[in-house]
């Protein structure tokens, strides 16, 4: 090694192991990765969900749960950072090094605003004034492209789309123009358009800053775009690496090949119109905030505007638009966990408006797979307890011994262990939450289920799994899905009919060949076009 590679090497983790104490044994997370990151580069670090990706950067940062261990050498411009004190640790964190985090919702905090959350950092480690700081937020907000940032550089995180909420998370990671980013899938809850604003925003800073960028991530289409070199990870080990256009070009095994080849598959006919109506919203609106009285002024904000829907038995309606259109709101207030407007008709009773109490009736059979499934499961319950939770409260009748077993079978029908039901969430990657999330929804056997971006914390392989599941599903049980997603490949697989929003409002619906082959408005276009052609995207940024 050179004297000019050593001053280039500014992140190297050397035989990194990383174990996790279980009631069940001992988990082997990562089993000896060796990998580094030069001045200026951008390395992606991608495989299945539960490789190991984001528990070598969670070692790395101190920041394992407190049942895991991790053993090596974890180096930041030749300094041994892993086990370091974390008074020594957070003159690095947050200024030197700092990391966007896979799941936006759990790493803010609720109790605070965006802007308070974004200067601690500015403070801490950057040294500014209250006023310095309020004003870098709201560039920080502009630069990552929060829509009326001084709006909601107020706001609270649950008040915010996921989108907003992970460009959150990167305005602040860059607030100290870091030395290097660790990205853990930073753009998951992005759609494609604003997926390339924030991946042309990181390429920028990296040229004027010389700044480092080790990318984790599912998303192939991304690291073909953006990265220099690739390393691919399975089942905690390293299974091949080199630069970026050898390893999409000529990968050298079996196991990449098959990462590259794996895009979701099939189709979905259309229901006929004469199968029964499940589900129907007329005129749904819903809105945040409080109108103005006599000496304030009114912060009302419409977030759904005006929205028809019906849903048919065994129909899968997908909902696409960019992040902060309203896609996710939508969902909760068809389900009665938003207040809304209008008419909401569930097996035809108007639902729209009951008590929480009139609403039990009807909930196992109205079920919802949130976006964030680590801040949807609770980290004191294990697995089993998090899956027969609901059974507990709509099948009573049920013995311990059967609940166990509905959730054990819930698990094997998500792809996962039924012994894997004593484990916690944290145990977890991302990818296997979002299954666990899927499978505490199936468990109750519900007839309608809405998916709010059910597969964009998984890899493509574990996607086509889960579809293919949701699609067994759906037959065998008769369920009908609204299906929420930015991923316009997935919601093409899934889909029979295609509504797009757009702030708020519906602006093209209709049969899912016709919205992707035969687009009417120019924004469904403009989102066809990004989703299927990023590198051009980026290119013409």
């Amino acid at each position: 090694m050179t004297d000019q590679t050593n001053q280039d090497r500014v992140f190297e983790v050397d035989d990194i192991h990383v174990t996790f104490d279980t009631p069940d044994g001992k988990v082997e997370a990562v089993r000896g990765v060796s990998l580094h990151v030069d001045r200026g580069e951008t390395v992606a670090v991608v495989g299945e969900s539960g490789s190991g990706k984001s528990q070598i950067m969670m070692a790395a940062m101190g920041l394992l749960a407190s049942n895991g261990r991790a053993v090596g050498a974890v180096r930041y411009r030749g300094q041994n950072i892993l086990n370091l004190p974390p008074g020594q640790l957070n003159k690095l964190r947050g200024a030197k090094i700092t990391m966007i985090f896979q799941e936006p919702m759990t790493s803010l905090d609720p109790l605070y605003t965006i802007e308070d959350q974004l200067s601690e950092p500015l403070r801490v480690h950057g040294g500014l004034t209250r006023a310095q700081a309020s004003a870098r937020v709201l560039e920080l907000l502009r630069l990552v492209r929060i829509p009326d940032p001084e709006r909601r550089m107020k706001s609270y995180p649950y008040e915010m789309s996921g989108g907003q909420r992970q460009r959150v998370m990167i305005a602040m990671a860059l607030a100290n123009d870091p030395d290097l980013l660790i990205a853990d899938e930073p753009t998951t809850a992005l759609d494609v358009t604003i997926q390339a604003e924030i991946l042309r925003l990181l390429a920028e800073l990296q040229r004027k800053l010389g700044m480092s960028i080790l990318f984790i991530t599912h998303d192939l289409g991304i690291v073909e775009a953006f990265a220099d070199r690739v390393y691919v990870m399975r089942q905690g080990r390293l299974e091949e690496d080199g630069p970026t256009a050898r390893i999409f070009h000529a990968p050298a095994t079996d196991y990449t090949r098959m990462l590259l080849a794996a895009e979701p598959e099939g189709e979905k006919p259309p229901v006929p119109d004469s199968a029964p109506v499940l589900l129907q919203g007329q005129d749904v609106e819903i809105t945040f905030g409080k109108p103005g009285g006599f000496l304030s002024k009114s912060n009302l904000f419409k977030a759904v505007k005006g929205v028809d829907l019906t849903l048919r038995e065994k129909q899968t309606i997908g909902v696409v638009g960019e992040s902060g259109s309203g896609k996710s709101t939508l969902g909760r207030g068809l389900l009665q966990l938003l207040p809304a407007a209008g008419r909401v008709i569930y097996l035809g009773r108007d639902i729209n408006g009951l008590t929480r109490q009139a609403m039990k009736q009807h909930r196992d059979g109205l079920q919802m797979v949130f976006q964030d499934p680590y801040g949807s499961l609770s980290p004191r319950m294990t697995v089993s307890e998090i899956v027969t939770e609901g059974l507990l409260v709509h099948e009573p009748g049920l013995t311990r011994k059967e609940r166990a077993a509905r959730a054990a079978q819930a698990l094997e029908d998500v792809g996962l262990s039924g012994a894997m039901r004593n484990r916690f969430p944290h145990e977890f990657s991302g990818g296997q939450r979002q299954r666990i999330a899927i499978a505490r929804a199936v468990v109750l056997r519900p007839r309608v289920i809405v998916l709010d971006e059910p597969t964009s914390a998984l890899d493509r392989s574990v996607q086509k799994q889960v579809i293919d599941l949701l699609r067994g599903l759906q037959e065998e049980h008769a369920l009908s899905y609204i299906f929420i997603s930015h991923d316009l490949a997935v919601v093409r697989a899934m889909s029979d009919y295609v509504m797009v929003m757009k702030e708020g409002k519906i602006v093209e619906e209709g049969p899912t060949a016709q919205i992707f082959d035969a687009p009417q408005q120019e924004y469904t276009h403009s989102l066809m076009r990004a989703a299927f052609d990023l590198k051009s995207l980026l290119d013409a940024g």
